[in-house]
């Protein structure tokens, strides 16, 4: 059973769900994916949760404790993500599931500090060449 929260949250989706032509648009089957998905995590067993959880918590303390030298671009250009992505992530896991969160709260979760505190500390400006790899990255993935 889906609880209230993630029922609205679901529900939200579908509204948005439209028909194009006879069939259902890209923006309706993702709909319909994420109604699959919540459905799934309802009827998820909790030790794969909690798995998932630890793991997190690694990835987490990996990249602000044992590696805060790579720098969030090298990060993007490598494998597509980095950790204000994480905090987005989190955040929209958190709205989903019924919590008000906005980017600052989402970031310091992840960060565990404020986010303008850990980029003073650890981040260091981009160089020439880490924009140009970044632009071929996205250029090559189909973002830009």
């Amino acid at each position: 059973m889906l609880r209230p929260s993630r029922m609205r949250a679901v529900m939200r989706g579908w509204a948005r769900c439209d028909k194009v032509g006879g069939t259902f648009s890209p923006f309706a089957r993702a709909c319909e994916s994420a109604a699959s998905d919540a459905m799934k995590d309802s009827q998820r067993d909790p030790t794969t949760t909690e798995i998932e959880a630890a793991v997190f918590r690694r990835l987490r303390g990996h990249l602000m404790q044992e590696r805060p030298d790579v720098q969030n671009i090298d990060l993007m250009i490598l494998a597509g993500f980095c950790r204000n992505c994480l905090a987005d992530w989190y955040r929209e896991a958190a709205q989903d599931r019924g919590l008000d969160m906005d980017r600052d709260a989402a970031r310091e979760a992840v960060y565990g500090m404020p986010f303008n505190d850990w980029k003073a500390s650890h981040q260091k400006p981009a160089t020439p060449e880490q924009l140009a790899a970044f632009e071929e990255s996205q250029r090559a993935r189909g973002k830009r």
